[in-house]
């Protein structure tokens, strides 16, 4: 398979050209309009200090339907106790900082580098960006980032500090994007750990379709807070 180098304009190749790992292009750059776009075709940046922008797109795929998440016992005993506080959107940066002192599986070194922090912060302020806090008193000690778009979370990296704090927040934030009408949780890459949160995987041919019907759906934009467990953003224009 060719691995395309990806001119200056925001434009990809159809990811059924990528290759069997999932690799599709390599080069471009990380500004909002090519990123966003970028999502919208099921493909993905990721790569680590050492090389060059590579973006993915893996087949099979793996994803969760929010409204159909497994919680396993202890952990909704745990939500239940109230031992965390959960919000939207406060600490976004420090999120993804914590993220980033976290490797990704099958990854050498961080993959969260800083230009990849700040492309990321971009679309945060830009209201595509959103992050769940998990905290302990004062202290952020877990959390989750992603990029939403329709009624997709694409979600991109979690961190704890404090065991089943990253969980938690995961188990929070699809009950909130369940509410808010999101139809599919994108985890890019098989893991065991989202397996058991009842992620499957499915051909990238079917992922795209589904994807591109969520896409159509109208949620709420950014920025995200969080009340009473609901998602409370402002309304899609």
């Amino acid at each position: 398979m060719t691995v395309f180098a990806l001119p200056a304009q925001p434009a990809f190749p159809d990811p059924a050209h990528a290759d069997e790992d999932g690799l599709l292009a390599v080069g471009g750059d990380l500004a909002p309009h090519r990123l966003l776009m970028a999502y919208a075709q099921g493909i993905f940046p990721w790569y680590n200090e050492n090389s060059p922008i590579l973006w993915w797109s893996p087949d099979p795929r793996l994803v969760l339907e929010p409204a159909r998440i497994h919680v396993p016992k202890r952990l909704d005993r745990i939500l239940r106790q109230g031992r965390f506080r959960f919000t939207l959107d406060t600490a976004f940066e420090q999120v993804i900082t914590g993220c980033a002192e976290t490797p990704r599986c099958g990854a050498h070194g961080t993959w969260i580098v800083p230009e990849m922090l700040a492309a990321y912060c971009r679309l945060h302020d830009l209201g595509f960006a959103h992050s769940i806090e998990v905290w302990s008193g004062a202290a952020l000690v877990g959390g989750l980032y992603g990029v939403a778009m329709g009624g997709v979370f694409f979600g991109e990296s979690m961190f704890y500090r404090e065991p089943d704090a990253s969980k938690a927040g995961l188990v929070t934030l699809m009950r909130a994007l369940t509410g808010a009408g999101f139809v599919l949780f994108d985890c890019q890459q098989t893991t065991a750990h989202m397996l058991r949160f009842g992620g499957f995987e499915m051909p990238r041919d079917e992922f795209l379709f589904r994807l591109e019907r969520a896409l159509k759906l109208r949620t709420p934009c950014g920025p995200w807070r969080l009340r009473d467990g609901a998602l409370i953003g402002r309304d899609p224009e």
